[in-house]
C-alpha cells in the first residue's frame, strides 16, 4: 500500500485551512489516506527568528490580499477574522486528545474549528469556543475539558512540534509524502504530479 500523506497545519494559518479543503481529495485521488498533525509554528518561527507573515511590514498587507484573492481563486469560502494571528495551542490540543480518544471524529473537528475561524469569525484560542465546537460534534465535553488542563496534552503537543521540527516543517500547511516535503498551498500542484507520477 502507498505511503500516507503527512499533512502539518497550524489552524491560524489561512493557507494551512486552504490546504485542508484539499488535501483529503487529493489522497483519495490517487489511493493516499492522510496523518493529520496539528502543530505551532511558533517555535519553528522563533527557531528561524521570524515573525508571523501577516505581522510582517509590506508582506503582512501583501499577505492579507492574496489570502482573499487565493479564496476567491479556488472558490473557498473565506472571511478574514478580526484576529490573525491567534494562539491556537486549545484547539491543536483538542485534536490531538480527539485523534487518540474519538478517531472518527477528529478529522470533522479539524474541518469545523478551522471553518468558525475563517468563515464566522469565532476565536478559537478560547477553551469555551473549542469546547461548544467539540460538543456539537459529539465528542465527550467533559473528559475533553479535563484533558485540556492536563500536562499530558500540553507534552504531547509539544512533542509533536518538536518531532515536526526534526523532520523540516516550519509554515503551514506542510507535507511530506514519499521523501519529498511540500510547503504552501501553492505547492499543490507540484504535489498532486508526484502523487500522480510518482517523480517531479
Amino acid at each position: 500500500m502507498s505511503a500516507p500523506i503527512d499533512f502539518y497545519f497550524d489552524f491560524s494559518s489561512p493557507y494551512g485551512y486552504f490546504g485542508s479543503l484539499h488535501i483529503e481529495k487529493l489522497a483519495a485521488q490517487y489511493g493516499r489516506q492522510v496523518n493529520w498533525h496539528a502543530i505551532l509554528l511558533g517555535p519553528a518561527f522563533k527557531l528561524m527568528n521570524i515573525a508571523p507573515l501577516a505581522s510582517v511590514p509590506l508582506k503582512g498587507d501583501y499577505s492579507h490580499h492574496d489570502m482573499e484573492r487565493t479564496a476567491r481563486f479556488h472558490n473557498i469560502f473565506f472571511k478574514m477574522p478580526d484576529v490573525l494571528p491567534i494562539a491556537s495551542q486549545q484547539a491543536a490540543r483538542a485534536v490531538l486528545w480527539t485523534q487518540k480518544n474519538d478517531p472518527a471524529k477528529a478529522v470533522n473537528l479539524i474541518h469545523t474549528l478551522y471553518s468558525a475561524y475563517f468563515t464566522e469569525n469565532i476565536d478559537i484560542s478560547k477553551v469555551d469556543a473549542v469546547l461548544r465546537i467539540a460538543g456539537d460534534l459529539g465528542i465527550d465535553v467533559e473528559k475533553l475539558q479535563a484533558a485540556l488542563s492536563n500536562d499530558a496534552i500540553k507534552d504531547a503537543l509539544k512533542q509533536e512540534v518538536t518531532a515536526a521540527i526534526e523532520r523540516g516543517v516550519f509554515g503551514s500547511p506542510f507535507v511530506i509524502v514519499d521523501g519529498e516535503a511540500f510547503w504552501g498551498f501553492d505547492r499543490f500542484d507540484q504535489l498532486e504530479a508526484l502523487l500522480k507520477n510518482g517523480k517531479i
